[in-house]
């Protein structure tokens, strides 16, 4: 008798009715559903290896590179390069570079924070700067410093601390008004006084 190198896996099991599930093999990782007729269901989502496809149609935005910061999490340490920050939890930073940021009701950001647009509707306490617009809903808290170029705080919103708008700096600087020529001296007519001797 010939031996195979490698173990044959055992038959399979016959397939289960419409409309039933089925065990098959010792453990439930080997379970199979089948799903009734006319049931359909939703694409898998793609591996994290694999590139998808969402933002690369024709007038659909990209993703944006966002951390979100949950619940019951803390964080210390240095934020560069997301384009959303969502702060849910507690976040200490010595300094947050984001285009966005979202404070959750409850979440808690202590640090520097340098940002295009900010919505707080938790507790910023420190330095934040939103070069575009700043906005404080009726749960957010401000304690510190705020820089912003557009400023709201909904009824409720408090801030303690120092608030400074940005100026606005104009994208096509109209040239200083030009000097008048320097003007020439009145030519000066010879009086008895200046006369010249020979």
């Amino acid at each position: 008798m010939a031996r195979t190198p490698f173990p044959v896996p055992p038959p399979a099991p016959p397939p289960a009715p419409p409309g039933a599930a089925s065990l098959s093999g010792p453990t439930a990782a080997s379970q199979t559903a089948v799903p009734r007729p006319g049931t359909t269901f939703p694409p898998a989502p793609p591996m994290a290896d694999e590139p998808t496809a969402r933002g690369t149609e024709a007038g659909e935005p990209a993703a944006k590179r966002t951390l979100v910061v949950g619940r019951g999490i803390s964080v210390q340490g240095t934020v560069q390069d997301a384009e959303r920050l969502v702060v849910e939890g507690t976040v200490e930073a010595s300094m947050i570079q984001a285009t966005e940021l979202l404070v959750a009701p409850g979440g808690v950001l202590r640090g520097e924070v340098q940002v295009e647009s900010a919505e707080l509707a938790g507790t910023v306490d420190g330095t934040l700067t939103a070069r575009a617009s700043l906005l404080i809903r009726r749960t957010g808290r401000l304690l510190g410093t705020a820089r912003y170029r557009s400023l709201q705080v909904e009824e409720g919103g408090t801030v303690t601390g120092r608030l400074e708008m940005l100026q606005e700096t104009p994208v096509h600087a109209s040239p200083a008004p030009a000097e008048p020529p320097p003007q020439m001296p009145e030519p000066v007519e010879p009086g008895p006084a200046d006369e010249v001797r020979s």
